[in-house]
């Protein structure tokens, strides 16, 4: 599994990494919450990031058969997991729970996970939700999903540039 974040370092690895990935294919993205997952699937030109819901946290097991039967019905080929790290770059417990779950998810589904620097992704997504005019009450029903659309499209956005500006997700 390796990180990738929006840092101004390039990682040769990395960029090895994303041009042995198929050209074309939906990926999965999940904002990682202790209650929720939030859940986002990519087009399959992987242009745009759809909010797909969020998952109730049931427990290691239990999400990760969930999220293997939604991969499986949306033929997912790859997936990017947001770690939650703090301003400074230190690893919070959040961020060492959302690498520790992408590990497990790949190991469960065998396919490629990448994690993403998230910071302020959950922020931009009830700004973004307030500027839509939303009541408070509805944006919580989605602002999970919203979060993991905003990292699915950071994802996909650092793809299409081919690794630059590509790094590591820890500080």
């Amino acid at each position: 599994m390796q990180p990738i974040a929006a840092t101004t370092c390039a990682s040769a690895r990395v960029e090895r990494r994303v041009a042995t990935l198929p050209a074309s294919m939906k990926i999965l993205g999940l904002d990682m919450g202790s209650k929720r997952i939030g859940l986002a699937v990519s087009d399959e030109d992987e242009t745009f990031a759809f909010p797909r819901g969020k998952l109730e946290r049931q427990g290691r097991d239990k999400d990760l058969a969930a999220l293997a039967q939604l991969i499986e019905e949306e033929a997912i080929e790859q997936i990017v997991v947001g770690v939650p790290l703090h301003m400074s770059g230190r690893q919070s417990k959040g961020a060492e729970a959302a690498r520790a779950f992408a590990k497990a998810l790949e190991e469960h589904t065998s396919l490629p996970v990448e994690t993403l620097d998230e910071r302020l992704t959950t922020v931009e997504a009830e700004r973004a939700l307030q500027a839509t005019g939303r009541r408070a009450k509805d944006q919580k029903e989605v602002v999970d999903s919203v979060a993991a659309a905003i990292i699915l499209s950071t994802y996909l956005d650092l793809r299409r540039n081919r690794g630059e500006g590509i790094g590591s997700d820890e500080a």
